[in-house]
């Protein structure tokens, strides 16, 4: 990572080091001692401190010298950290993409409403910041690798239960998709963070990628899973409970790895002695945290609704399915480099300005001929809403003046901005039963991007919380 992608966490841990025993503080330092060990490997070197300060990753324990063995034999294994982070990043999206275009399906089996089918949708994104809520806890409680392989049982779980032939099942599923999909995201930055620190910002794309493709792959291949399986929509959803269950088995070494560190050790104050910063009075992490659930709730009210903006525009179910996809696809590429251009600017208002007016001009374009650009508005809306998540996340490292911070401001901004994201399909889906028409939701997310403008160049700012 370049020096401007170095925030005071870095600075902060390398001056902590006199202070710490054992092998974390001579591999910061770049002594000899942990050479046999391999801690000086190309992933970056540590500090105790730096372990220990991210509290979002389970760290605020410190480590017996059972769990420090196991995690250096870990990260001398990358690989087999690395395919865990992108088989779970792979399921972050999945199970909410491969939804949208059957929402109609769904709808005519329960006899459900627009209102109703949109919570469909917008109860996995609610609990997606419920669950934020005790995502820090859990992960300090327990650590995040078992929080993690929990996580994603729970997400295969939820999936399947919501093609029980019930309408409670079906929402009682979604709250255990979104649950699950909350540790996921609250918890995965901050183990990039922890081992990877010389490498965050191009972890964050890795992942931030895969998750994309994911939702990607998921959505273009509902319907014809649907067809394939001869199970109607109910077996194209299940189907996903595979790969929940691939991740699972994937990170499971994790979990026996690291099984000597969270939790069987000693609980440890952050860097320096200090105490974490108070995030919810900070009016920065405010503005870190709208950008955060504004460019959330565009998002998914795409997911929840793109696919029928275009069928009932006169597009074919399948074609519109595929659309949706290449909108996923295509914010690949936005989430990949924006975090990276992010983390060589000291300020990144020209790339608030780029993402959001993308946006606009996407949402523009469906209003106003949704069926004949609807190739060229999913491409222009895929590249800023995928920047525009890249760079939400990016924003919540950049701002934090230590890695305590940041778990705090990663919590708040995921809590308050996925709860303000579930208003968006709900909301969207209501005033369209209530006038017939697409042009007043997507005329109200519009003024949310100009929202989301003018939050975000306040966010992007050169200072720290």
């Amino acid at each position: 990572m370049s020096s401007g992608a170095r925030t005071g966490t870095d600075r902060a841990t390398v001056a902590d080091t006199d202070t710490d025993t054992g092998s974390g503080a001579r591999a910061s330092t770049g002594r000899g001692a942990d050479t046999a060990s391999g801690a000086r490997s190309d992933f970056g070197r540590r500090t105790g401190a730096e372990v220990r300060g991210f509290v979002g990753a389970g760290a605020g324990v410190r480590p017996s010298a059972e769990g420090a063995a196991a995690r250096r034999a870990l990260l001398a294994h990358p690989a087999l950290l690395l395919v865990g982070i992108v088989l779970a990043s792979l399921n972050m999206r999945v199970a909410l993409a491969s939804v949208a275009p059957l929402v109609g399906e769904i709808s005519a089996a329960f006899g459900l409403s627009s209102t109703a089918s949109s919570l469909v949708t917008s109860v996995p994104v609610l609990f997606l910041g419920l669950g934020a809520l005790v995502a820090p806890w859990l992960g300090r409680r327990f650590g995040a690798e078992r929080v993690l392989f929990a996580a994603l049982l729970l997400l295969g779980a939820g999936i399947l239960a919501r093609v029980l032939p019930s309408v409670y099942a079906l929402y009682g599923g979604g709250i255990l998709v979104g649950t699950a999909i909350a540790l996921l995201n609250v918890l995965m930055p901050g183990l990039i963070k922890r081992d990877f620190p010389d490498r965050a910002a191009s972890m964050t794309s890795v992942y931030t990628g895969a998750m994309i493709a994911g939702a990607t792959v998921a959505a273009a291949a509902a319907v014809p899973l649907e067809k394939a399986l001869g199970g109607g929509w109910e077996a194209s959803l299940g189907f996903w409970s595979l790969l929940a269950a691939a991740a699972a088995l994937a990170w499971l070494p994790q979990v026996l790895i690291a099984r000597g560190r969270p939790g069987h050790g000693v609980r440890a104050v952050p860097a320096g002695g200090a105490r974490p910063a108070g995030v919810w009075r900070s009016a920065l992490a405010w503005q870190v945290t709208l950008f955060m659930g504004l460019q959330s709730l565009w998002s998914y009210v795409l997911i929840a609704w793109m696919p029928t903006i275009f069928t009932d525009h006169g597009m074919s179910r399948s074609t519109a399915g595929v659309v949706f996809a290449f909108n996923n696809l295509i914010q690949v590429a936005g989430a990949f480099v924006v975090p990276l251009l992010a983390g060589r600017m000291r300020g990144q208002r020209p790339l608030v300005v780029l993402v959001t007016t993308l946006v606009a001009a996407g949402y523009a374009g469906l209003m106003v001929a949704p069926v004949e650009g609807a190739w060229l508005w999913s491409a222009v809306l895929g590249v800023g809403q995928g920047g525009a998540v890249g760079l939400a996340l990016t924003l919540i490292v950049l701002r934090s003046g230590d890695a305590v911070t940041a778990a705090g401001l990663s919590g708040m901004a995921q809590t308050v901005g996925y709860l303000l994201a579930a208003a968006g399909p709900l909301a969207a889906g209501a005033l369209h039963q209530a006038t017939g028409s697409w042009t007043p939701p997507i005329c109200v997310v519009l003024g949310v991007c100009a929202a989301a403008l003018a939050v975000g160049m306040l966010a992007a700012r050169d200072r720290t919380v």
